[in-house]
């Protein structure tokens, strides 16, 4: 048998099919950069919006709530970077006259000084021992002086002929002549609360974040005396962070009933170069 005297082929690339593979990635990598990257970076883009949107809109939904069910007439601006509220656990109406069919009746008589009255409507917060009652507020400067709140000093069931319950208060000449029925309940956890957005410039960090903070304050007290300016927040809880900028407006006239106010809330968040803004405007019953 004749040997075979071909020579053994090498193993390995040759110079034409490494320079193919590297057209071949070239226009590949190309590929991705062109039409690839952008797709993604948009996603991600879209994601940090949602996301948010998302903040921005629990930190609106948790104002709009506060706002709309406070103490009537009980809203203060110091700025449009932080605004005051009293919040309410519940309300009712109460007895303003002697049942005259069935006796024992304790009613809210705003002639004389109240230390009891029997609550006819049911509540669906469960008052406390405490906790203060407001009736018949008309401006901010009531409330949060004291002129129209008594504290709790006891709760007793009713008969179901007299009403739902008894609240007991300490003795307080709520406002002459008022004949609207209508008592609040305003926690003692919480007595005023104090929205504030500290830091929010309307610029971005280095890293393309916002640079406020949203907090919510509460359970300082009663303040007689209107704030001027936005108080401190160390310690605060934060309601929202990454804010770019905020803006609260209150008006506590909106409207021909003068007892029809309006809140308008405006807040961006920022983070990572992207920024979702939110507006929110709602009417506001302030007839006690």
């Amino acid at each position: 048998m004749r040997p075979d005297l071909r020579a053994p082929r090498p193993h390995g690339f040759t110079v034409v099919e490494l320079v193919i593979a590297m057209v071949v990635f070239g226009l590949l990598a190309a590929t991705l950069v062109i039409f690839v990257r952008p797709a993604v970076t948009a996603y991600q883009g879209a994601r940090t919006r949602a996301g948010l949107v998302e903040d921005g809109d629990q930190a609106l939904r948790r104002m709009l709530r506060e706002v709309q069910s406070a103490v009537p007439n009980s809203i203060r601006t110091p700025s449009t970077d932080c605004f005051e509220l009293v919040p309410t656990l519940v309300g009712g109406r109460a007895r303003l006259a002697p049942d005259t069919v069935n006796a024992g009746s304790a009613a809210l008589d705003t002639t004389a000084a109240t230390t009891q009255f029997d609550v006819l409507t049911p509540l669906t917060n469960l008052p406390a021992v405490g906790d203060w009652v407001v009736v018949g507020n008309q401006n901010p400067a009531d409330v949060h002086g004291g002129a129209n709140r008594s504290d709790i000093t006891a709760i007793s069931p009713l008969a179901a002929n007299l009403g739902r319950m008894r609240i007991a208060v300490r003795s307080k000449q709520f406002p002459l002549g008022y004949d609207g029925g209508r008592f609040v309940v305003v926690p003692a956890s919480q007595t005023a609360v104090f929205y504030v957005c500290s830091g929010a410039d309307g610029t971005l960090d280095a890293s393309g974040n916002g640079k406020g903070t949203l907090y919510r304050m509460s359970g300082y007290g009663f303040n007689a005396t209107a704030p001027t300016a936005c108080p401190g927040t160390s310690g605060a809880p934060v309601l929202a962070s990454q804010v770019r900028s905020c803006r609260f407006v209150y008006d506590p006239n909106q409207g021909a009933t003068q007892q029809n106010g309006f809140v308008s809330i405006q807040l961006e968040l920022a983070r990572d170069n992207e920024t979702a803004s939110l507006v929110l405007g709602a009417h506001v019953v302030n007839a006690p």
